[in-house]
């Protein structure tokens, strides 16, 4: 089945442009509609010496651009971008790209949204507070708790906390963090990966999950209490699991999915996997998106050297969670 596919180009500095004129001169069984200004991506082409004829956005027409085509529905740039060199000026367009592809999907205009890299830094510059993808789209979405997924083949770890400096996340995993993240993650499980009994592998907190006490009380305190009390409602969860050794073969083939407690306790191991070939999942969303598992790599823009399997990888993610949904509906 074909779906329809919003794709934010993201910094215009950066290599979002670079990726998604790669990505057009392939046939793609969806129609995938790029979300940017439609002259910073024919700069980008020339740039490049790769062929693009830009098509602009029509409503009314689902059909798959050809090779060496790209839909564009258009916003424009507020300056005219200078490659691999950031300028404020553009922050604020950067958050419109993303403003109207989420509401394209609220309204159902689109399948699902797929974001290239943004720079965090350029847009706090432009004055504006913004700490990521995943918190824009919880506070536009007005969602309660999102979470983030970071996904390869052979494994998805997903995130208690997520962008929080690490004195600060014993604090921050509560009773009530942990439902909100464990029932999101069970409920998107089912919903968009066709997994109605999956097992969740939880990550203790601290070293050898506490050592019954010895190396941290969070484990016995709220971690296993809160697991147990979810366990009661049916959801399918480990102990808390040393970290070190939760990440082998062995147990990863018990489980469907990976809870960590925080940032660098799963991230690192799944980007040591598949980095380049993973994509970033925001989970509790009233609509779907994926991302690239990178940053914007401004030495790279215009180079060509710039690698698009990540990008290629967010698609297919995205394809599949709008089929399993689908599905699930109609169940």
């Amino acid at each position: 089945m074909s779906y329809r596919l919003a794709l934010t180009v993201g910094e215009p500095a950066g290599i979002g442009p670079d990726l998604v004129v790669a990505l057009a001169q392939q046939i793609h069984s969806s129609q995938i509609v790029a979300v940017c200004d439609p002259e910073l991506l024919t700069r980008r082409a020339a740039l490049l010496g790769l062929p693009l004829t830009v098509k602009t956005f029509d409503a009314q027409d689902r059909t798959p651009a050809n090779a060496g085509e790209i839909w564009v529905s258009p916003v424009a740039l507020a300056q005219t971008e200078n490659v691999g060199q950031l300028n404020p000026a553009n922050g604020q367009y950067v958050l419109d790209t993303l403003t109207h592809a989420a509401q394209g999907c609220l309204d159902g205009m689109y399948d699902a949204m797929v974001t290239a890299p943004v720079h965090k830094g350029v847009i706090n510059d432009a004055g504006v507070a913004f700490t990521g993808h995943t918190e824009f789209l919880e506070e536009y979405t007005h969602t309660e708790r999102v979470v983030m997924m970071l996904a390869t083949q052979g494994l998805m770890v997903a995130l208690v906390t997520t962008h929080l400096p690490l004195k600060d996340v014993a604090a921050a995993i509560t009773e009530e963090r942990l439902t909100q993240v464990i029932k999101v993650l069970d409920t998107d499980l089912k919903r968009y990966f066709a997994l109605p009994n999956a097992n969740i592998l939880v990550c203790g907190l601290n070293p050898h999950a506490g050592e019954g006490g010895h190396m941290g009380t969070e484990e016995i305190e709220v971690i296993e209490p809160t697991l147990a009390k979810l366990r009661a409602q049916g959801i399918g969860l480990s102990q808390p699991l040393p970290a070190d050794t939760l990440f082998t073969d062995k147990v990863l083939n018990t489980g469907d999915a990976v809870l960590a407690m925080y940032h660098d306790q799963g991230l690192p191991v799944l980007k040591y996997k598949g980095f380049g070939q993973a994509a970033n999942i925001t989970l509790g969303l009233p609509i779907i998106r994926t991302s690239v598992d990178h940053g914007t790599a401004l030495d790279l823009a215009g180079t060509g050297k710039a690698d698009g399997g990540s990008l290629r990888t967010a698609i297919e993610y995205a394809e599949r969670m709008a089929a399993s949904r689908a599905a699930h509906k109609g169940n």
